[in-house]
């Protein structure tokens, strides 16, 4: 019988690709699947911020990604008689080589992370469904169904949920998910649009409401958000109905065409009761999920991969103690809670998966055995590194990491 894997990844999203990554990047043995047989090809989350950017360098990624993206996006703020053109950065981020926002649609940022993975020979197992989960006392019993109908059972010492709002793997380990949902209701579309200035971010702001049109090149030149007008039925939505919204909030002036994708959603504002209950973890939607604006899922969701698979990898293969694991909920819960109903104050970042010099432990005596967390130096365990400032977390100053 085979041997227990490290972890098992349930969802191939981005947060499960990046987690997949950085387990592979510190040797981790494990298996990622995901229900669906391919990735996204809409646009969704349209945007990755200059943390996420830094985090991803040390994979080789970012470059990529900044090569298929628009970092140099301004603002046209459309208002009654006038237009006013605004920076979406101030160039204010100066300690950071990304000092912008950079525009991609997620369909792209997935197909990035998707290619590192296979250079590195990880296979994303698509069209494999989790059925449910058993705890062993040593490991955990997982029952998987392949697409041609068959199933397995598989067994790991870890399961980490990236599967999304409706969390199978949340489900499964008895963790609520609290909070509530929003009243409006929000349209999305990738199309065409005659009329307005390319490269630029629009939004239209009228009594009536606001109309947004963000730049993305990629399955379509822009991305429209709009909120369905009030006391509009909750008809089908179509390219006509999007038309009548630009009709109505931004004039006559511009077309509609060739629509890629549309669709409608409500806003949720909800947490995961915990993030980790015994060997089973959360990460990005299946912890949280808040509004879409600037891409907050996407990019928070991310940054929990990360914080989570170097701790992960070092506890299986033996280099670090279990309880760095309690470090990943006191670090994550606390940033998520900057965008939705959590618990606790919000914080920073996870710490940088890019190589650094390494540092002694704080107040360690000069000449002390040096330390270090994640890939060949990565400060401590507890560096939190964010665009303005480094900080370190009560939870984690006392776990250090001895590489031998």
């Amino acid at each position: 019988m085979r041997a227990p894997l490290d972890v098992l990844v349930v969802g191939a999203g981005p947060t499960g690709l990046a987690f997949a990554t950085q387990l592979r990047a510190h040797g981790a043995d494990f298996r990622i699947v995901d229900r669906s047989l391919d990735r996204v090809r809409e646009s969704r989350a349209l945007a990755i911020q200059p943390r996420t950017l830094e985090a991803l360098a040390g994979f080789g990624v970012t470059d990529e990604l900044v090569k298929r993206g628009n970092p140099a996006v301004r603002l046209r703020m459309h208002l009654p008689g006038r237009v006013v053109q605004i920076p979406l950065f101030s160039g204010e981020l100066t300690d950071t080589s990304y000092s912008f926002l950079l525009f991609l649609s997620q369909a792209e940022t997935e197909s990035v992370l998707a290619e590192r993975l296979g250079r590195e020979g990880v296979t994303v197992e698509r069209g494999t469904e989790l059925l449910r989960l058993e705890r062993q006392s040593a490991y955990i019993t997982c029952r998987l169904r392949r697409q041609d109908g068959g199933e397995e059972t598989v067994s790991a010492r870890y399961v980490v949920g990236c599967d999304g709002a409706h969390s199978t793997v949340r489900s499964e380990a008895g963790i609520g998910f609290l909070g509530s949902a929003y009243p409006q209701t929000f349209l999305l579309a990738d199309l065409e649009a005659d009329g307005l200035e390319p490269g630029v971010a629009h939004t239209f702001m009228t009594d009536a409401g606001m109309l947004f049109f963000f730049p993305l090149g990629k399955p379509a030149t822009w991305r429209m958000l709009a909120m369905r007008p009030p006391g509009s039925p909750d008809t089908e939505v179509t390219l006509g109905l999007m038309q009548e919204i630009v009709d109505r909030y931004a004039g006559e002036e511009l077309r509609l065409r060739d629509p890629v994708w549309m669709t409608d959603f409500r806003l949720h504002n909800r947490g995961a009761a915990h993030y980790r209950s015994g060997p089973f973890f959360l990460a990005g939607d299946a912890a949280h999920i808040h509004s879409p604006a600037g891409a907050q899922g996407m990019n928070t969701g991310i940054q929990d991969a990360l914080n989570l698979g170097w701790k992960l990898a070092l506890v299986c293969r033996g280099r670090a103690p279990e309880e760095l694991l309690a470090t990943y909920e006191a670090e994550r819960a606390r940033s998520a809670a900057a965008f939705c109903a959590a618990r606790t104050e919000p914080s920073p970042s996870p710490p940088a998966a890019t190589p650094s010099s390494a540092w002694p432990a704080p107040n360690s005596p000069r000449g002390s055995p040096r330390w270090h967390c994640a890939r060949a130096g990565c400060a401590t365990v507890s560096s939190v590194r964010s665009p303005s400032s480094t900080f370190t977390t009560a939870a984690a100053r006392s776990v250090w990491v001895r590489v031998r």
